[in-house]
């Protein structure tokens, strides 16, 4: 069974935005994108609300077509076209997309349903709105931060409205040339 694992950028003081939803300050490199590349790689579903899908949707289905297209953009390119995607959205309702799965109610009997037929770790890119709503329902497994040497002082948290403590156990962690520090947390089982 699959686990959603909430992959974010993070400032050092818990945003994952400005308060316009800036991500200028998220430090990107060639190291960090092999890194990541490594482990999506060897997924087939991504999870996004509708803001970050529409965004991807924009970019990468032709990234790679582009002159100047870099190994990443290559490289991802290929794996968003063939990954399964599930959007989070109320607006998208009834919209038919291809290799896209719409959730626009019951969120945690549908995320329960995509968890079921997916084997490997589902991740959910971004999507701060999608991360909240999943946290409330207590449908997060782990995540996967990549901490950048920045205090933002304002923005968009990562944990908003949190209702109870969550234990979490760190399975990893890597230090990139950068500066940013990735962390690996799976969410402790209730007992």
């Amino acid at each position: 069974m699959g686990k959603i694992i909430s992959f974010m950028h993070i400032s050092l003081d818990g945003f994952v935005a400005g308060p316009n939803g800036e991500m200028d300050w998220i430090k990107i490199n060639d190291e960090i994108f092999d890194f990541v590349g490594k482990r999506i790689s060897t997924g087939n579903t991504a999870l996004y609300g509708r803001k970050t899908y529409e965004m991807m949707e924009g970019y990468w289905p032709t990234a790679a077509d582009k002159p100047n297209a870099s190994k990443h953009d290559k490289e991802h390119s290929k794996w968003y076209s063939k990954v399964h995607k599930v959007v989070l959205s109320q607006s998208l309702k009834n919209v038919k997309l291809a290799n896209t799965t719409i959730i626009s109610e019951h969120l945690s009997e549908e995320i329960n349903a995509v968890k079921q037929q997916t084997p490997n770790d589902i991740l959910l890119f971004g999507s701060p709105t999608a991360t909240h709503a999943l946290i409330q329902q207590n449908l997060i497994d782990g995540y996967w931060l990549f901490v950048n040497p920045v205090i933002l002082g304002k923005g968009i948290p990562l944990f908003k409205d949190v209702q109870e403590k969550t234990a979490l156990q760190l399975i990893g962690s890597h230090t990139f040339d950068c500066g940013v520090i990735e962390l690996n947390y799976l969410v402790n089982q209730k007992e």
